[in-house]
């Protein structure tokens, strides 16, 4: 028995199991496969599958009649590119903006529609350079940020609603956003011509912290690799790689820092953080292994770091690499127990924290503390190799009685 004497829901059900691609192919045979091929619940199928779709959408979300013509769009839109590439990037940006919409829909709101081939080619044009493949697929799908007025304060405190997100500590204060094309432009042109670089500068600039603290991400439009600046980068162009090299992928450096990132906000490594009424999101790791935890008599303390490459000097041998730690204590809602007694408050009166760099003691606080329930310090130390270590104490008080946790988080700065 031949395909074409098959039951109509057999034809389905052996279509269903084809690719998109095997799928039109046997559309041509006659007119029962062609009508079979139709059917939208297997484009439907075809588009779950391949771009995370539950509508009928072109990648600007624009509604299409059909799933069948939606997949048909998708493919002739991006018919330039690896369409494993597309799916990738799509797939990136689906899980950035469940994310987003989950948790933080202002950021959502400054996300701007895809850039045209068009407006990409611009680029390429204005700058002298070729954008790797996978960049310019993930600025089709997200043309960066658009941080106006509605979202901007206007103040050096700059915007919270940066995508990627920051820190602070003493006066430092980053959050760092995606540049849209036109700003890609404004501000690579920015570095070339004031800091002596030459007019066939491979690399452009996208992303930035929208605050008085300055922290810069560089695209290498050769190589694909993507670059942070250092505290010497506007004298001598020092910068540090964001993306370990890996020879199996080419030029997709970007894409695998947006995925990197999504994850960790997927899985709670970073979260959100309010101050006031202010919402950012904080790269201090709130996870394990990168986050630190340690619960003495009700008291929970939590420690974890982040690199400050902003501030590293790759230069002084003795102080290269910067981080900032951050140490968050809170009272359970259980209460502190001390010798059978439950306190529902208690207040830090002293802490000590000590860092160390290849079993070196960089830093040693050792003093008085006044919080109340819930506390964050955040802090920075200085350290002449990548790898460190830090373990401290608190010591809390109901008045009468102290509550120590001692031997607390040992968090890895490494």
């Amino acid at each position: 028995m031949g395909l074409e004497e098959l039951e109509d829901l057999a034809v389905h059900l052996i279509i269903s199991k084809l690719g998109p691609k095997d799928a039109a192919i046997l559309a041509c045979v006659n007119k029962k496969f062609s009508v079979s091929v139709s059917d939208d619940s297997l484009w439907f199928k075809f588009c779950s599958e391949d771009l995370d779709l539950s509508v009928p959408e072109d990648h600007l979300g624009y509604p299409t009649p059909s799933f069948k013509v939606t997949y048909q769009t998708w493919r002739e839109s991006f018919r330039m590119y690896p369409w494993p590439l597309v799916k990738r990037a799509k797939k990136c940006w689906c899980a950035l903006k469940i994310w987003m919409t989950m948790n933080f829909r202002e950021v959502g709101a400054t996300l701007r529609k895809g850039a045209s081939e068009a407006e990409i080619k611009a680029v390429e044009d204005s700058l002298e350079v070729k954008l790797p493949l996978p960049a310019r697929i993930l600025y089709r799908f997200c043309d960066g940020q658009e941080i106006t007025s509605a979202y901007y304060s206007g103040s050096g405190l700059g915007s919270p609603l940066g995508l990627i997100g920051g820190y602070s500590f003493y006066n430092h204060l980053v959050n760092v956003f995606l540049l849209p094309l036109s700003q890609v432009i404004m501000e690579t042109e920015e570095f070339v011509r004031h800091l002596g670089f030459s007019s066939r500068f491979e690399y452009i600039v996208v992303a930035a912290s929208s605050t008085y603290s300055e922290k810069w991400f560089f695209l290498n439009c050769t190589s694909g690799q993507l670059y942070v600046g250092t505290k010497n980068f506007p004298t001598i162009g020092e910068m540090i790689p964001c993306v370990p090299c890996n020879s199996g992928q080419q030029q997709d450096a970007m894409l695998l820092w947006l995925e990197e990132h999504g994850r960790r906000l997927h899985n709670g490594v970073i979260k959100l953080c309010e101050e006031g009424n202010v919402r950012s999101i904080n790269l201090f790791p709130e996870a394990l292994p990168l986050c630190s935890t340690a619960i003495t008599n009700g008291v929970q303390v939590r420690a974890s770091a982040v690199f400050v490459p902003e501030l590293s000097d790759l230069l002084d041998d003795s102080e290269k690499y910067l981080f900032s730690y951050s140490i968050r204590m809170r009272l359970l809602p259980e209460g502190c127990n001390i010798n059978c007694l439950s306190y529902s408050s208690c207040q830090l009166y002293w802490r000590r924290w000590i860092i160390h760099a290849n079993d070196i003691v960089v830093s040693d606080v050792n003093g008085e503390a006044v919080v109340g329930e819930e506390h964050q310090q955040c802090a920075a130390a200085v350290l002449r190799s990548k790898d460190g270590s830090g373990n401290g104490w608190t010591a809390a008080s109901d008045g009468a009685v102290e509550a120590g946790a001692e031997d607390g988080p040992v968090s890895s700065i490494n």
